[in-house]
């Protein structure tokens, strides 16, 4: 990597009362070197300011560069964030997966939305997949060298020919050859197989786990955990895809075949090792497995026992309800139409405590054109076509996990994943719209000050 590619790290905000708070950094400041070295992304900052001792060169925000010299302890944080985790821009994806999200989005939409991300620092630093077909040799070895571990993995398929189809990229074919890379190199991986029907299901979905699980032994595993994911469609997709929207039959038709696998891999490894998603069960009409099947929740982020998580942390925070609250109000929660059901135990139990009314607005996006509705995927235009003219009550409560930005202090200024601003949507219901991002802000919403009648 040209240093020349690397730019200054735009800083966007400083801990108070931090190192770089009392050195006199401000937002809008750009970080150019660490002891001599242009980071190249936050993995580089992170590991160069381990040092006790640095010499920081810094563009402020008039255009002067200052020479700054401190002293500190091993590994003490600076107190600085950034604009973005990458300087040297991001590694995009050099796959065409008819399945991919970013190729079934309408046109005209903000540039970020268009973004193909397969940047393994993403992964380690935030759980982002990546599928490895697009890292050259120095950047294998810079893995290696940082240990940057684990990383999240999108497998899909262990057969060549298989992934290769799915991937539509010749080099998805040497996914086996860099699990073993990994395992030679003593480094972890979390797996996903998004399972398209007639495509990689079936015995091909049981020969991937299969495969997989070999990789899963020893003192440290390499597979550290299989999610299986349902593929996900939308009506934006090209016209001329093979895919197909997971049917009730296909649902169920995955469980009966992942379960009995479950059992096999607990017995040998120790571990359930491959989970279904939630949506299989939501698909297939079935019961969720309990909340001891999820272990330690390794695959959370895929979407796997999240609702049990849920119900689980809203049972420990609803020991706060107070018997009543005054004065009275009445409130709109908006949630997607694949939890509906699941959720049903926390809307009757807010809707004991005398004074409040709790409605529960379980959508389904037409946006998308989905039937079944996941509340991440919502639109803000879904929101709006669903409860505009209705009696929303004093406001609404909307997950942040909808949004592009789910900085609560900054939510008028978020985005749909249709462009639609949170103010504008605001505006249209003649609501206040508040933000949700977890189970203590549900209650808090619902019993605090912060909503009057």
């Amino acid at each position: 990597m040209s240093t020349s590619s690397i730019r200054p790290a735009v800083i966007s905000s400083v801990t108070p009362n931090s190192i770089a708070a009392e050195i006199g950094f401000e937002p809008g400041d750009q970080l150019v070197s660490i002891n001599g070295q242009r980071p190249r992304d936050l993995i580089d900052y992170q590991f160069l300011c381990a040092d006790e001792s640095l010499a920081l060169e810094v563009l402020d925000a008039q255009g002067q560069i200052h020479q700054i010299e401190l002293e500190k302890d091993y590994d003490e944080d600076l107190g600085l964030a950034f604009e973005s985790a990458l300087f040297d821009g991001l590694i995009q994806c050099n796959n065409r997966c008819p399945f991919c999200f970013i190729d079934q989005q309408p046109p005209d939409k903000r540039e970020t939305l268009y973004l193909k991300d397969d940047d393994y620092r993403l992964s380690f630093l935030y759980g982002s997949y990546l599928t490895l077909t697009n890292l050259p040799p120095k950047e294998w070895e810079r893995i290696a060298q940082l240990r940057l571990s684990p990383l999240y993995v999108s497998i899909h398929a262990t057969e060549p020919d298989v992934r290769r189809r799915l991937l539509k990229n010749p080099r998805a074919g040497e996914i086996l050859s860099h699990l073993q890379w990994f395992q030679d190199n003593r480094l972890q991986i979390h797996a996903q197989v998004v399972v398209c029907p007639t495509i990689n299901d079936g015995a091909h979905l049981e020969r991937t786990l299969q495969d997989l699980a070999q990789f899963h032994s020893g003192d440290l595993p390499t597979v550290v955990s299989v999610a299986v994911v349902p593929v996900g469609l939308t009506r934006f997709r090209p016209a001329e895809d093979e895919l197909t929207p997971v049917s009730r039959g296909q649902a169920q038709a995955v469980i009966s075949q992942v379960q009995p696998l479950q059992e096999k891999f607990r017995q040998q490894l120790g571990s359930t090792f491959a989970w279904l998603a939630d949506e299989w069960f939501l698909i297939a009409g079935q019961d969720l497995p309990p909340e001891s099947h999820y272990e330690t929740y390794p695959q959370i982020g895929n979407g796997v026992g999240s609702i049990r998580q849920f119900l689980r942390q809203f049972e420990a925070a609803a020991t706060v309800l107070p018997a009543e609250v005054s004065p009275p109000r009445r409130l709109t929660w908006v949630v997607g139409n694949a939890v509906e059901q699941a959720f049903q135990p926390i809307l009757e139990q807010l809707n004991q405590v005398n004074g409040l009314d709790l409605k529960m607005a379980a959508l389904r996006s037409d946006y998308w054109g989905q039937s079944i509705t996941v509340t991440g995927l919502l639109t803000g235009q879904d929101i709006l076509t669903s409860l505009q003219g209705q009696d929303l009550g004093s406001g609404v409560l909307l997950p942040t996990l909808m949004l592009k930005q789910s900085d609560s202090r900054r939510l008028a200024e978020s985005f749909f994943l249709d462009d639609m601003s949170v103010a504008e949507l605001s505006s249209q219901l003649h609501r206040p719209i508040w933000p949700i991002e977890d189970t203590q802000a549900l209650i808090q919403a619902c019993i605090g000050s912060l909503v009057v009648s």
